[in-house]
């Protein structure tokens, strides 16, 4: 049983800075930011539960599928902090993962932090277990965060290359355009990776750089050993409070403005698009049918469909999808009916994940899965992972991927035009931006 010591913080934002650095203490880590977003944002306050969390040391670990991480859970009740890859689709389904992988994540990672860190306003409690850790340790830890020297200095410029052409890109949402109009498919997440070899970087202060430039509401860092993943995520795949589920699919996507009037224009015009709309209800629909299998009779429910979201560098549209659990089902079963996050697939999810290894040439792993972590009573709350860089510090190799939703609507220039976009707040950190403006290039693409 964990014990609580609460503290108060007078400057939050550089005890958060400074508690990412403290990371490299640990082979395991995990941080899960808000950025501030509720605060901004009164819709989604109901569903907000933790400023910031933390989990560093681990106590033990386990590797494996959905239903060993939930044996795991259930013979220790404690925190667990980790991921699900995208790939764990293969043990749900009859599917295959053949794709290149520069990267090698393990497909699902879940460790009790020695220390957890929970945040909200100006307070903050660390939970520890006492025959573990001492009292003492606790006073000691939170010293040492706190006189710790802040590092910012990234240092580095990259140069990250396309996997794919543009040209390539535009021949193969074509053929899956001709999946769409025969019928195989409704729509389609068409992903591709920007990759990087020998990059060595401080992925400590990259990440407190990343959310920096693009803060969203699931920004999370996660470090297992020498990998770690850098998530300037706006997207919940799934929260369980108690026996209520919560999806909120993000699908619609749209370039924000410094002028005030062109930027509520903007909103107005993806508030209303015919084209973005379309993909964002056929994904509401998809994940109301995933719920479907775990929900209590009559309870799955939209309770917000096509909401506009301000982020640093675009709108997003997104709905909210809520259900009661079935009392015969368990938390692990509404993620199992649900997993993949249908944003990150398409429609009928099963096709669109056999077409997606077929076209698309990286082999996915941890992009488009989901980090989060599980409460000592089984709730939990994971995140989409996009807008993520993935690094293998031995190797020195950086990569991430962006993608959109191709429907029969979709023009293949503009949904390029629309990676860029989504690829922009990373290119920015390493400064690649400036020798090659993607205003300029996106710009260019879209006169076409």
């Amino acid at each position: 049983m964990r014990k609580y010591i609460s503290f108060d913080i007078l400057d939050m934002a550089a005890f958060k800075r400074k508690l990412v650095l403290y990371c490299a203490n640990f082979e395991y880590s995990a941080v899960y930011d808000s950025c501030n977003y509720y605060k901004h944002q009164e819709s989604t306050v109901k569903y907000h539960s933790f400023d910031f969390l933390i989990g560093l040391g681990h106590i033990d670990r386990v590797e494996g599928d959905f239903d060993e991480v939930q044996r795991y859970h259930s013979n220790h009740n404690d925190w667990l902090c980790g991921y699900w890859s995208y790939d764990l689709k293969n043990k749900l389904e009859n599917l295959t993962s053949h794709n290149d992988d520069g990267l090698n994540f393990p497909e699902a990672v879940f460790f009790r932090p020695r220390y957890l860190i929970t945040c909200l306003e100006n307070t903050c409690s660390v939970a520890y277990i006492p025959a573990i850790s001492h009292k003492n340790d606790i006073h000691d830890l939170i010293k040492a965060i706190t006189t710790l020297k802040e590092d910012t200095d990234l240092g580095v410029e990259l140069r990250f290359t396309p996997r794919v052409s543009e040209k390539k890109y535009g021949e193969a949402v074509k053929s899956v355009l001709h999946h769409i109009q025969q019928g195989d498919i409704y729509e389609m997440n068409y992903c591709m990776e920007f990759y990087c070899d020998k990059a060595h970087i401080n992925p400590y202060t990259c990440y407190n750089a990343l959310i920096e430039i693009s803060p969203t509401p699931f920004a999370s860092f996660f470090k297992v050993g020498d990998k770690f993943a850098l998530c300037a995520s706006p997207e919940r795949y799934l929260k369980k409070e108690g026996d209520k589920i919560i999806s909120q699919p993000i699908k619609g996507t749209a370039k924000r403005s410094r002028i005030i009037k062109v930027d509520a224009k903007i909103k107005e015009e993806l508030a209303s698009s015919m084209k973005e709309r379309s993909e964002n209800i056929m994904i509401v629909d998809l994940v109301r049918n995933d719920l479907a299998r775990v929900a209590a009779q009559g309870s799955v429910k939209v309770e917000e469909l096509c909401g506009i979201y301000p982020f640093a560098q675009v709108f997003q549209m997104i709905s909210t999808v809520t259900t009661q659990l079935n009392p015969d089902k368990r938390g692990i079963d509404a993620i199992k009916a649900s997993f993949p996050a249908g944003s990150m697939t398409g429609a009928p999810k099963i096709r669109a994940m056999k077409l997606i290894e077929k076209y698309e040439i990286t082999k996915r792993g941890l992009y488009s899965g989901a980090i989060g972590y599980f409460k000592p009573d089984g709730d939990f709350d994971f995140n989409v992972v996009i807008r993520t860089l993935l690094y293998d510090a031995t190797t020195q190799f950086l990569s991430f991927m962006v993608g959109s939703a191709i429907t029969e609507k979709s023009i293949p220039h503009i949904e390029y035009a629309e990676c860029l976009l989504k690829a922009k707040a990373i290119l920015q950190l390493f400064n690649q931006d400036k020798s090659h403006p993607i205003e300029a290039t996106i710009s260019e693409v879209l006169k076409r």
